[in-house]
C-alpha cells in the first residue's frame, strides 16, 4: 500500500534528519576512498550500486542507520491524514528507541528526562515502602508553552526514583511559522521557561506543595551533540524560599539536533540581555508605584490605612505586581458558563498558607500551576482564578482586595455589567450578591437597601490590565459607589504602565497560565467506591452500639435525584426536581414509618474523613445511630468531577423506621 503523500513527506524528513546527524554522506565518501579501492580491487568507476551497498552493509553502515530509525510500525490512517498536533504525550524512553510515541518531525523538541532525586534530607530517615504498602509519594508537574505533564508518583525518600521523559513541541506561535521547524536562532529568541511544580501526597491523599522552579532550558543549544545533564537544586516555597529541599538530576536534548548548535558566548549574552530588560521594566515600573502611591496619600492621609495591594509575592517570595497574577483565561469546552466556573474554583480546596510558629497571616499568592497542582489555595488563589475565568468568557471581572467580618483581610470578585449593574461573586462559596449602595444622605424615611454580603471595606480592584484604588470618603463597601470612569471615586494606574510589566511576553519573570485539563475521574465509579466503604464504616459504627444494620437499596437509590437537584443549584443558583423526590419518598415510606434524611457536602474522596466530620452533627449522628422498630437504612453518594479533577460529592444519609407512641 503506498503511503499518503503527508507520511512520505514525513519518512524523508526523519531519514534526512538522521542521516546529516549521523554523518553517513561523510561515512559513504571515507568507503568509497578506502574500501571499496582496497578490498574490492575494482576502478571506482566501474562500481555498481550493488557493490556500494556491499560495502556499506559490511561496515555495518546500513544496520547502525535503521537501528536508529526505528520507525513506527503501526500506521494509523486516521493520524496520517490529519494535521500536527501539539506534543502534549507522555514519553517513557529515549527518543530513538519511540514506538508507541508519534514525533512530528517537521516541529522541534525539547526531550527532558527526569533522572531522580537526590538530597531531600527532610526523607532522610523515612524507611523504604515494603511491596503494596501505601506511603507518601512526590510528583513532578510540569507546563511548557500551553503543554502540561505529570510524571509517575515516586515513594517519597532522601533519594526518590522520579525517572520519566517529557516531549516538550518547541515552535513559535506566530501565523505562519507554526508548521515550520525552528532553527537555532529561533529557538534562542523562545524565553518561555519550562516551570517545575513538585507536589507531595501523604497516605491521606493531602497534598503539599515542596517546590516551584523555573528552568532555563536554552543553554542545551550551546552544546555540540545536543545533549546536556544539569542537576536542579530545588528550593521550597513561602517562609521557607531560601532552603534548599532537594536536588533533581535533569537530562536536555533537542531533537532533531541542530546541524549548527549556537556558541556558549551567543546563548549567555542573550540571556544576560533578557534579564536585563526585564530589571529595567520593573524598575520603571516601581518608581512609576512609588509616585502614584504618593500622590495617592495626598488625596486623604487616612488612605494609608486602606488595602491597595500593588504588590504580592508569590510561592518563592519574589514580588510581582497584583495585575500579573489575572488574566483572560479560557476553559475550552471544559466550563460551559460563569456560574459553571464559579462552582469549579469554589470546590478546589481553601487552605491558608503555611508558617512556621505564630503571628500574622503568611502572604503568598500562588502562581495558576501551582495552585492548580495542589488543588487547594487561599482566597487570593481562588480570586484571581475566578476573574481570569470570567474575563475569558467575556464579563468586565475585577478582582477586589478589602475585608470582610471583624475586619479580616479578604478577597473577591467583581464583575461590572454594560447596565451598570454590579455583581459580587465569592470565589470560596460560588455566592453570587448583587451591589445596592446605600446613600447616605437619603431622609431617615427612606427605606435603604439590607447588605446581603459579608463584605465590608474595599481598597482597590484590578484585572489584568486596570488598576483602581477607593479613594471616597468611606472605604465601607454598602457607601461606595462603582463608577470606574470617576477619578473623584477609583484613581486609575496608568493602563500602559501596567502592560509594559503584566502582559503576556512582557516581562520574563512572568510565568504564562497553563491550560486547564480535563478530569480524569469515573464519577460513577469513585461514587461506587465511597458509598461502599461508608456502609462498611457504618454498619461498624452501629455493632459498636450492638444495633443491626439492614439497608434498603431501593431507597438509597431515590437520593439520587436530591443529590443531582443540590448541584444543579449550587451552579445554577435554581432549585429543581424537589417535587419529584418528595413524590418518590412518600411512596417509599409506608403509612405509620418516619423518614429523615441528611445531606453533606465535600470537595475531597476521603470517606473516612467524610464519616468522621459527619459523626459530628447531631442531625447525622441520630440517622445513623437510629434506634426503633423495622429501621432501614440508606445512604447514596454522588461524585461531579470538573477540570483539575475537582471534586464536589454530595452523600446523603437517610432512614426509615415505625413510629411507636
Amino acid at each position: 500500500m503506498a503511503l499518503p503523500p503527508e507520511k512520505a513527506s514525513e519518512l524523508k524528513q526523519i531519514i534526512r534528519n538522521q542521516l546529516s546527524q549521523m554523518n553517513v554522506h561523510g561515512k559513504i565518501r571515507d568507503i568509497l576512498s578506502e574500501s571499496v579501492r582496497e578490498e574490492l580491487g575494482k576502478n571506482s568507476q566501474g562500481l555498481s550500486e550493488a557493490d556500494l551497498i556491499q560495502a556499506l552493509q559490511r561496515r555495518g553502515i546500513v544496520d547502525d542507520v535503521m537501528k536508529e530509525l526505528k520507525f513506527l510500525t503501526e500506521v494509523q490512517d486516521k493520524e496520517a491524514t490529519t494535521s500536527s498536533k501539539p506534543a502534549t504525550h507522555f514519553v517513557d524512553k529515549e527518543p530513538a528507541e519511540l514506538k508507541k510515541t508519534k514525533i512530528d518531525p517537521t516541529r522541534r523538541n525539547l526531550y527532558l528526562q527526569v533522572l531522580g532525586g537526590r538530597a531531600f534530607l527532610e526523607h532522610l530517615q523515612e524507611p523504604l515502602p515494603l511491596p503494596g504498602q501505601v506511603c507518601a509519594t512526590f510528583t513532578l508537574y510540569l507546563h511548557f508553552r500551553n503543554q502540561r505533564f505529570r510524571s509517575k508518583p515516586a515513594a517519597c525518600a532522601c533519594e526518590p526514583d522520579l525517572q520519566d521523559g517529557f516531549l516538550l513541541e518547541v515552535h513559535k506561535d506566530s501565523l505562519g511559522d507554526g508548521s515550520r521547524m525552528a532553527d537555532a536562532t529561533t529557538l534562542l529568541s523562545i524565553c518561555d521557561p519550562v516551570h517545575l511544580v513538585l507536589i507531595k501526597t501523604d497516605t491521606s491523599s493531602e497534598k503539599t506543595l515542596i517546590a516551584s522552579h523555573y528552568l532555563e532550558w536554552r543553554s542545551v543549544l550551546s552544546s555540540p551533540d545536543g545533549k546536556m545533564s544539569i542537576s536542579v537544586e530545588l528550593l521550597g516555597v513561602g517562609t521557607e524560599s531560601k532552603v534548599p529541599v532537594g536536588v533533581l538530576n535533569l537530562k536536555l536534548e533537542i531533537y532533531p539536533h541542530l546541524t549548527q548548535p549556537l556558541s556558549k558566548e551567543i546563548v549567555d549574552t542573550q540571556l544576560i540581555l533578557e534579564r536585563q530588560k526585564t530589571a529595567e521594566k520593573e524598575r520603571l515600573y516601581l518608581i512609576y508605584a512609588k509616585q502614584w502611591w504618593r500622590e495617592y496619600l495626598q488625596i486623604r492621609p487616612s488612605h494609608n490605612t486602606r488595602l491597595v495591594k500593588i504588590f504580592a509575592q508569590d510561592e518563592n517570595s519574589v514580588n510581582h505586581p497584583v495585575c500579573s497574577y489575572v488574566r483572560p483565561l479560557r476553559a475550552g469546552r471544559l466550563l460551559d458558563t460563569p456560574r459553571q466556573a464559579a462552582r469549579f474554583v469554589n470546590v478546589l480546596g481553601y487552605e491558608r498558607a503555611a508558617m512556621v510558629g505564630g503571628g500574622s497571616k503568611q502572604e503568598q499568592w500562588c502562581t495558576l500551576l501551582s495552585f492548580l497542582c495542589r488543588g487547594k489555595g487561599d482566597c487570593e488563589d481562588h480570586a484571581t482564578l475566578l476573574c481570569s475565568l470570567l474575563l475569558g468568557f467575556g464579563l468586565d471581572a475585577y478582582v477586589c482586595v478589602g475585608t470582610k467580618a471583624r475586619r479580616v483581610p479578604h478577597t473577591w470578585v467583581m464583575a461590572h455589567g454594560t447596565s451598570g449593574d454590579v455583581v459580587f461573586w465569592e470565589s470560596l462559596t460560588g455566592h453570587r450578591y448583587i451591589h445596592r449602595p446605600v446613600n447616605p444622605d437619603d431622609p431617615p424615611l427612606v427605606e435603604q437597601p439590607k447588605r446581603a454580603y459579608p463584605y465590608c471595606s474595599i481598597g482597590c480592584l484590578f484585572n489584568h490590565q486596570s488598576f483602581y484604588a477607593n479613594c471616597q470618603p468611606s472605604d465601607t463597601v454598602e457607601l461606595s459607589h462603582f463608577d470606574l470612569n470617576d477619578e473623584s471615586k477609583w484613581k486609575p494606574m496608568s493602563t500602559e504602565a501596567i502592560k509594559s510589566v503584566c502582559a503576556p511576553g512582557s516581562s520574563t519573570s512572568l510565568p504564562p497560565f497553563p491550560p486547564l485539563c480535563a478530569p480524569v475521574i469515573d464519577a460513577a465509579a469513585a461514587s461506587n467506591e465511597i458509598e461502599l466503604v461508608l456502609r462498611g464504616l457504618i454498619s461498624e459504627h452501629r455493632k459498636d452500639l450492638s444495633l443491626a444494620t439492614v439497608w434498603d437499596d431501593h431507597l438509597s437509590y431515590l437520593l439520587s435525584p436530591a443529590l443531582a437537584a443540590y448541584e444543579i443549584e449550587r451552579t445554577t443558583g435554581v432549585s429543581t426536581g424537589n417535587e419529584e423526590f418528595q413524590d418518590a419518598i412518600k411512596r417509599a415510606v409506608p403509612d405509620g414509618h418516619t423518614f429523615k434524611g441528611f445531606p453533606i457536602h465535600f470537595v475531597h474522596r476521603n470517606p473516612r474523613r467524610a464519616f468522621a466530620t459527619c459523626l459530628r452533627s447531631p442531625f447525622c449522628d441520630e440517622i445513623i445511630c437510629c434506634r426503633g422498630d423495622q429501621v432501614r437504612l440508606a445512604v447514596r453518594v454522588r461524585v461531579y468531577p470538573y477540570p483539575e479533577s475537582a471534586c464536589a460529592v454530595w452523600i446523603m444519609f437517610a432512614c426509615k423506621y415505625r413510629s411507636v407512641l
